[in-house]
């Protein structure tokens, strides 16, 4: 069978394919979704898979809003750290959900239920999508509050407010206002820009994105380009192109 995780924690989204492994082997993950927006395009362009792991809370949304655009019938399993209580709702045919951390017994139990329902040819109900998008209402938007930094066998948490920016260089770095220098476990800064508040962070171009206080002084040029001069110690400089200059100038001046 294969199966689609959407999920914005990509050490969550790995445990749970650890444990995918471990209590259902004939399960095949084929994607890991970071976001509602990459969600949004790959389902676009992809035809849905005989699972779906779906995390509620997305950092530029909530997972629920796939269902506004996709009539997806495969087994979803919402893998979550609200209480029972709040999604006792969701047991119903072609749903169920998983309390963070997930338990692999009860993984096991979720599997096979989507297991038996495929059997049967049972989709989800028609009504789920309105149950969904009430619960969905009451959900406000998070964005990424930390990072996690693989380093000598070591996992350290690095603050998102403590980040001054984002570069592509060979590979992905995460760079803070002191001056530190991460590498980032993650593929491309498309991941990493659905993951931060637009309001702070600015994708400044296709090797950068800079928080708003990072920003010493911004150069125009006679063509209309932009020079973006970081604070001290990085000192560092983003080209902005003319296309972006007006979207960058209203961002920064607000």
């Amino acid at each position: 069978m294969k199966a689609v995780i959407i999920e914005d924690e990509s050490l969550i989204a790995k445990e749970l394919i650890s444990k995918i492994n471990e209590v259902a082997k004939d399960v095949e993950v084929i994607e890991i979704l970071p976001s509602l927006k990459t969600s949004k395009k790959w389902f676009m362009q992809n035809a849905e898979p005989d699972i779906l792991f779906m995390d509620i809370q997305l950092s530029d949304g909530v997972s629920f809003e796939l269902f506004d655009f996709y009539q997806l019938k495969c087994p979803v399993i919402f893998t979550t750290a609200y209480d029972e209580y709040a999604l006792r709702a969701f047991k119903v045919n072609g749903v169920d959900y998983l309390l963070k951390p997930v338990d692999e017994h009860e993984l096991k139990k979720a599997i096979d239920k989507c297991r038996e329902m495929m059997k049967q040819n049972i989709s989800l109900p028609a009504d789920v999508s309105q149950l969904i998008a009430r619960f969905a209402k009451s959900q406000e938007p998070l964005y990424k509050e930390k990072f996690i930094i693989h380093q000598r066998n070591n996992w350290i948490p690095v603050e998102t407010k403590d980040v001054a920016c984002f570069v592509r260089e060979n590979l992905n770095y995460l760079y803070t206002f002191s001056g530190e220098k991460y590498i980032l476990d993650y593929t491309t800064l498309d991941e990493v820009e659905d993951l931060l508040n637009p309001k702070i962070f600015y994708r400044s171009n296709r090797q950068s994105i800079v928080h708003i206080n990072a920003i010493q002084s911004v150069k125009p040029h006679d063509n209309q380009k932009l020079t973006v001069h970081l604070k001290a110690p990085l000192k560092m400089e983003f080209d902005i192109s003319r296309e972006k200059a007006p979207a960058f100038k209203k961002w920064f001046d607000r």
